[in-house]
């Protein structure tokens, strides 16, 4: 989701400023006192005057967000989906490649996405290279050549894998002449990073 700001916060007895996050997973705050709230703990979200009032078993917390908290209830509430964060549209040509996601290439096709499973496509708007470790990063220079000049390639692994983390796909992105713009949780338990060619290459 990406938002952040400089708010006040009254949890309980507890009240601070700090900065307040609203992440993939959940609203972060960080002040003299640490809020996580897990968007699977959140009970009912409101906005009252310029305050974002969110409901959990633990407690009700109150963000003093202005004229920004209407926006952020709407993102917890209709949350952008994976496709929509990875940028999927229709008429995209799409390569799926390596351990995929059935339902990423099934959810794809149905916004009138052509996809391709397993092998890569010639002039590919979105290539998805899933991997668990390092040598599986191997065909990002095929996947570069692949696709179009302003296409890009997401990369997606396990998070805490002991084989693979996101340094270590910067490391192997700028060795195929991409760049990262974009992190995102693709899942749970699976980070994604997008990368393109630099614009200077293009």
């Amino acid at each position: 989701m990406g938002r952040e700001a400089r708010c006040s916060v009254r949890f309980g007895r507890q009240s601070s400023a700090g900065k307040a996050m609203l992440e993939t997973s959940g609203i972060l705050f960080r002040g003299d006192f640490r809020l996580k709230i897990p968007f699977g703990g959140i009970k009912s979200v409101r906005v009252v005057g310029d305050d974002l009032v969110v409901k959990t078993a633990e407690g009700t917390a109150w963000f003093a967000l202005g004229p920004a908290a209407a926006g952020w209830a709407e993102a917890i509430l209709n949350p952008r989906s994976v496709l929509d964060k990875l940028g999927v549209k229709a008429g995209m040509l799409i390569s799926v490649v390596g351990a995929v996601d059935a339902g990423l290439a099934r959810e794809a096709r149905a916004r009138s996405a052509t996809v391709s499973v397993g092998r890569l496509l010639r002039d590919s708007d979105l290539v998805f290279l899933f991997a668990d470790s390092a040598t599986k990063l191997g065909r990002l220079k095929t996947a570069r050549n692949s696709m179009r000049l302003n296409g890009s390639v997401w990369v997606v692994w396990p998070k805490g894998g002991p084989k693979l983390d996101e340094d270590g796909v910067r490391r192997a992105a700028k060795s195929a002449g991409l760049v990262d713009v974009k992190v995102v949780s693709y899942s749970p338990t699976q980070s994604g990073l997008k990368l393109v060619i630099p614009l200077a290459n293009r």
